[in-house]
């Protein structure tokens, strides 16, 4: 029988899972200098530009994805509310 709850909570506890691998996981791109290091939840490990380390980037861009990932999450409540 359909039970809206469990399958919520069923649901939720994969979504975490996921996120804690894929916070595990890491993607490298060295090209033209730079090199970017990104963990598989979109968050920026190291970004070095001719062997510098640029922290200050690293920091600039996570907020920019954050803020984006909010962004979104707002969207879909919206939509979510909009549909009932």
């Amino acid at each position: 029988m359909f039970n809206p709850l469990g399958d919520l909570q069923k649901l939720q506890q994969q979504a975490q899972q996921m996120q804690a691998s894929l916070q595990k996981e890491q993607v490298t791109v060295e090209q033209n200098g730079i090199k970017v290091v990104v963990r598989g939840d979109q968050q920026i490990q190291e970004i070095e530009v001719d062997g510098i380390m640029e922290n200050r980037i690293v920091e600039a861009v996570n907020e920019a994805i954050k803020k984006t990932q909010e962004l979104a999450a707002k969207k879909l409540i919206e939509i979510s509310t909009q549909q009932r």
